[in-house]
């Protein structure tokens, strides 16, 4: 948990920066990372806390245990879903709201259960550990993407 809550006071620490960009490196801008992270955050979080945890079904996933491993996802192979794209018009205010939400959903997570989980469509379901793991590390592979624009 509280890596997930250090990677969103660095998000934070970007607001200002939120309309640059580098088509070089990624097609969003700041705020684009910034928002997809959040929602990304809350959306999982939400699948975590309506799931049964007697029906989650641990199963190997080599992708799933590479990524969590290394702590790091290749970029550019994956496509956001549509429900973690941010709306084109961003304001500062508006960002802060949203990293603001994020960590109330990080604290719910904390409570969740123990095998209360999300399923990912290519890591197949991540329990609360591994849920925790997955966001610190997609949280963490947008602020390097980030770090990148700015340069």
């Amino acid at each position: 948990m509280n890596k997930i809550i250090s990677l969103l006071n660095k998000l934070e620490t970007y607001v200002d920066d939120y309309s640059k960009t580098n088509t070089a490196i990624s097609e969003g801008n700041v705020g684009w990372h910034i928002v997809h992270s959040c929602l990304v955050i809350n959306s999982v979080v939400g699948s975590v806390m309506k799931s049964d945890p007697a029906l989650f079904k641990k199963k190997f996933s080599l992708k799933a245990f590479f990524v969590l491993l290394f702590n790091q996802f290749p970029r550019g192979k994956a496509k956001a879903p549509s429900f973690t794209v941010p709306s084109k018009d961003q304001s500062p205010e508006s960002i802060l709201n949203h990293i603001n939400e994020s960590r109330r959903s990080v604290m719910s997570l904390s409570k969740a259960q123990k095998n209360q989980y999300f399923t990912h469509p290519i890591f197949g379901e991540l329990n609360t550990k591994d849920t925790f793991k997955f966001l610190g590390v997609h949280t963490y592979h947008h602020v390097k993407i980030i770090k990148d624009i700015l340069k």
